[in-house]
């Protein structure tokens, strides 16, 4: 079964360009900040990320909502109730305004208490030439958040984990932006090649193997994964994934300092050179 479905693999696999616009800066091995870098920092803030850059993580993640006027804002839970004691309520309840008005910080520590929710833009006018986006995509419109990646020219630093529609979507709109479809252990993988032709895919901890990863990389498709703690590394690494989201990116940068494992990464790259 699994050379039947190798090959299946190989067979619907399709030449494209590389994946990114930037290397991993680790050991060969992308690092996602899950939310940002929000140990003692309020998560998916500004403040967050720019400490995943600070450290020199490869994409930090962020979680896409609407707000009551239409704005996109990075919040993950679908109600603020989590975030503030000034507030409660579902984040579609609120406009832009009403939301910046929120003290988000304060909860970790004093110091952060004028730490906001912030918008696409700003997070996009952050990231900059500095850091990828891992787009996790709660709601919004893809035409939308399509038209501010596009301003900053940033089609190919965005990484889109989203539902089914809203990647189909995303593939007529925009080839040249990168899909990343939820895999899981794998069973659908050639249907979802077929339909997004993707160049990274997502998986967690869960259900990844060293199957799996073989089978992304003989269809040319980078695999990420969420961790499930830094237990996890060593398996994750010896097997090959080509990037990591967690929570604890700066002792996975440091771990990934002393990686010399092989990297699929450059493997991948390779292979997409002679193809051209």
């Amino acid at each position: 079964m699994a050379a039947l479905v190798l090959s299946l693999l190989l067979v619907l696999a399709q030449p494209h360009s590389p994946l990114l616009t930037r290397e991993p800066g680790q050991g060969g091995v992308y690092v996602i900040a899950h939310r940002g870098v929000h140990e003692g920092i309020p998560e998916n803030t500004l403040a967050a990320y720019r400490r995943a850059i600070e450290l020199g993580a490869d994409f930090v993640e962020i979680d896409l909502r609407e707000t009551k006027d239409g704005h996109l804002v990075s919040i993950h839970n679908a109600t603020v109730d989590a975030y503030t004691k000034d507030a409660e309520g579902p984040v579609k309840s609120f406009t832009l305004a009403e939301l910046k008005a929120l003290d988000i910080g304060s909860r970790i520590g004093e110091e952060w208490a004028e730490e906001r929710v912030p918008s696409f833009e700003e997070i996009l006018q952050l990231c900059k030439g500095k850091i990828g986006i891992y787009l996790d995509l709660k709601q919004g419109d893809v035409e939308e958040i399509l038209t501010l990646i596009r301003h900053y020219k940033m089609e190919k630093d965005v990484i889109w984990y989203a539902g089914a529609r809203p990647l189909r979507q995303l593939r007529k709109q925009c080839p040249q932006c990168l899909p990343m479809p939820e895999i899981g252990a794998g069973e659908n993988l050639p249907r979802i090649l077929g339909m997004y032709t993707p160049e990274v895919a997502a998986s967690t901890w869960k259900y990844v193997s060293e199957q799996l990863v073989k089978s992304c990389h003989a269809a040319d498709i980078l695999l990420i994964v969420d961790d499930d703690g830094p237990d996890t590394w060593e398996d994750m690494l010896a097997w090959g994934v080509d990037g990591i989201q967690t929570d604890h990116a700066a002792l996975l940068i440091e771990r990934l300092k002393r990686f010399k494992g092989s990297s699929a990464t450059d493997n991948y790259r390779q292979r997409q050179k002679e193809k051209r």
